[in-house]
């Protein structure tokens, strides 16, 4: 297995720092703004976004976390379970607002289809937006490009990109993984 890093250390905190940026010079104050991660691992960098947005400006964004268990198309076929899902926490009036939905890799599209989905359950948002760390450009299943990009990987099915956070694995790093043969 052959690994290879696409970004840690500095560049990592300088992308974080990009993307908060082009958030502020977008939305302003952010009045009519919020911010939902989706789990699991884009809670991460919705987290981050927000830590960063109130360190430049002042400004506490509304944070939502939102769970896409049950609005998956392969839910079924995974054998996941209501006890197996992660919980959704949007504390928040949705209606009328600018939402930037938030994950860590962009890829198939699936999972941002049924983001889009499950966010239609807690009002008609003015506008939805999409911020991702990663963005997997040649495997999309669903037509759905990003907003907000960190860094864009070319990459075929069988390699893997893989993020990892401070919070939970000790370091922040993206690496790509290929398979050896």
């Amino acid at each position: 297995m052959k690994q290879s890093i696409l970004l840690d250390g500095p560049k990592f905190q300088i992308t974080l720092k990009r993307l908060s940026q082009q958030l502020i010079e977008n939305h302003g104050d952010f009045s009519n703004a919020v911010i939902i991660g989706i789990q699991p691992r884009g809670t991460y960098l919705a987290e981050r976004l927000v830590q960063e947005i109130k360190e430049m400006t002042g400004v506490q964004v509304p944070l939502g976390i939102l769970d896409i268990t049950f609005y998956r198309d392969d839910f079924r076929m995974k054998g996941a379970s209501p006890l197996a899902a992660n919980s959704t926490v949007i504390d928040f009036i949705i209606e009328g607002k600018n939402v930037i939905l938030v994950d860590d890799v962009l890829w198939t599209g699936r999972t941002i289809r049924s983001a889009m989905d499950a966010i239609q359950a807690f009002g008609r948002a003015n506008r939805i937006e999409l911020m991702v760390l990663v963005d997997r450009r040649f495997s999309r299943q669903i037509p759905i490009q990003p907003d907000y990009i960190g860094i864009q990987v070319d990459s075929i099915d069988s390699q893997k990109v893989i993020v990892s956070w401070k919070e939970v694995d000790d370091n922040d790093s993206i690496v790509l993984i290929t398979e050896k043969k």
